[in-house]
């Protein structure tokens, strides 16, 4: 670097002098600082907005999509001690009659003592069928050689074996002691399960060591239970059937028995109308919040004569003063955006346009015939207005129609459901926010806001180098001027002592 010498022959302030033209020489420089910091905001905008298109679509996908939002039913019991149930699947009302003779319940095998076990490494082999299956399946235990009767029992309740382990302590009246047996239980309710010993050793480790003695006739490896499993018993609308489970679904309800009857138990569903209602209520609220926002970016004023504030003009503003100019500065960046306006369009033809597909009936062909229609004043641009009353009824007469307006799948524009078009817009908007400003996961080669950043950036970077060479110059004349000046002060000295000596 050049030597600078800064005013001591002149007893000028050069560093200032320098700084001063550094300051408009600089102006450029601020503009693209300022540039590259809109485009941010910029990007962030457009992300935002992407980001509550996403969650309309969310809502719609949580929502009026499942066809389950719209088969819900409110369900009565004469007698909830006896018999429950819910809707799983079941689109028509119903009512039936339910007769409880046998709950099910799970079988149990028991041990006479465990007197004769002992630790050491082995491996239990068992093959398992559960009540109701038509195949059994191989379960194997691994026992380290210091393994308590305790670990038995927690490497059995961890296992695949479908059972409960425990250990118990039982009082044997002949023998006036108490002694300690095994008990496996089946963990699922039902006649028809059974265990058995899959090898010749694990069935001599059930018998000697655990005290096993209860062994099928027909096939000497299975297990006997001390208790059998049994299936539950119920008779619907008088036909009687049997379920493994005390829980089990009928036409698309689903019945939990709880105890056995003495009279039938009535069961019925009528359509669930309140919850029907606030789905769609919701969708309708989220919709009009996504519509509200994006209409406020688009219509937002922008103040041009609040650019970007650099780090100088920062510091010589409070924090309120900085707030509130960047508040500014940052208004209206998306204003009449066309991307986004194009989008609000599409979604309101979506959902003005009649649904013409076979599957959608008469009187639920359109959002007003089920009493969602546009809000007359002007200044909510598109929002929707829900008239309960009307909604409510179209729910009791039909809920299954309201479900295929939104939903109906079709080929066509025409033939889609509300919902559908609606996803299908909201996708296409998000791909073209996306390719303008792209999403977190985008590098900015990948979308145009970021390849106009990179580009600044390159551009800074090169004027800064300029900035650079600019500075050395003027330090360069300043100091050649320095040095001329002090050249002239040399020989004035010079002369001035050699007229002196006249």
């Amino acid at each position: 670097m050049a030597i600078r010498i800064g005013g001591l022959a002149s007893g000028m302030d050069i560093d200032t002098l320098v700084s001063d033209l550094m300051k408009a020489e600089r102006m450029p420089l601020d503009k693209m600082y300022q540039k590259k910091q809109t485009l941010e905001w910029q990007r962030d905008d457009y992300r935002e907005m992407n980001k509550l298109l996403k969650e309309l679509d969310t809502q719609i996908f949580d929502g009026v999509f499942r066809q389950s939002s719209f088969t819900k039913k409110a369900i009565t019991s004469s007698d909830e001690t006896k018999v429950t149930a819910k809707s799983v699947s079941a689109t028509a009302n119903t009512s039936a009659t339910v007769e409880v003779s046998q709950l099910a319940s799970a079988a149990s095998w028991s041990s006479n003592n465990l007197a004769g076990f002992t630790s050491a490494a082995r491996t239990l082999t068992f093959e398992v069928q559960d009540p109701g299956a038509t195949s059994s399946r191989t379960v194997t235990i691994e026992l380290d050689a210091d393994d308590t009767i305790d670990d038995l029992v927690t490497k059995i309740n961890s296992s695949s074996l479908g059972m409960t382990a425990m250990k118990e302590s039982i009082y044997d009246a002949g023998s006036g002691t108490y002694k300690d047996t095994f008990v496996l239980t089946s963990n699922k309710t039902g006649s028809g399960g059974y265990i058995k010993a899959g090898d010749a050793a694990t069935k001599t480790f059930m018998q000697n060591d655990l005290g096993f003695t209860a062994w099928n006739g027909s096939d000497p490896d299975i297990l006997d239970p001390s208790t059998a499993g049994q299936n539950a018993v119920v008779k619907i609308n008088g036909y009687q059937m049997e379920k493994t489970s005390n829980t089990f679904t009928v036409n698309g309800m689903s019945y939990t028995v709880k105890n056995t009857t003495t009279s039938p138990v009535t069961v019925s569903s009528t359509t669930d109308v309140d919850s029907i209602l606030d789905t769609v209520v919701q969708f309708v609220n989220k919709y009009n919040e996504v519509i509200e926002k994006i209409n406020g970016e688009l219509t937002e004023e922008r103040y041009r004569d609040y650019a970007p504030l650099t780090d100088e003009q920062k510091e010589a503003m409070t924090e309120t003063q900085v707030e509130l100019w960047e508040e500014k500065a940052r208004s209206g960046l998306l204003r009449n955006d066309s991307i986004l306006s194009g989008g609000l369009n599409q979604m309101r033809l979506d959902f003005y346009s009649t649904v013409n597909n076979s599957d959608v009936i008469s009187g639920f062909q359109q959002l007003a015939d089920i009493g969602i229609t546009t809000s007359s004043n002007y200044l909510d641009r598109g929002k929707l207005i829900i008239d309960e009353t009307k909604l409510r009824e179209k729910i009791e007469e039909n809920p299954d129609a309201i479900y295929k307006l939104f939903m109906a799948n079709g080929s066509t524009f025409e033939e889609k459901g509300i919902a559908r078009r609606l996803r299908d817009t909201i996708k296409n908007t998000i791909g073209k926010v996306e390719e303008k400003a792209g999403n977190t996961l985008s590098t900015n080669q990948q979308f145009t806001i970021g390849r106009n950043l990179t580009d600044l950036e390159k551009q800074i970077d090169r004027f800064e180098d300029r900035l650079i060479q600019i500075e050395d110059r003027y330090w360069s004349q300043f100091t050649a001027m320095e040095t001329a000046i002090q050249r002239m002060n040399e020989q004035s000295m010079y002369l001035m002592q050699q007229f002196g000596g006249f």
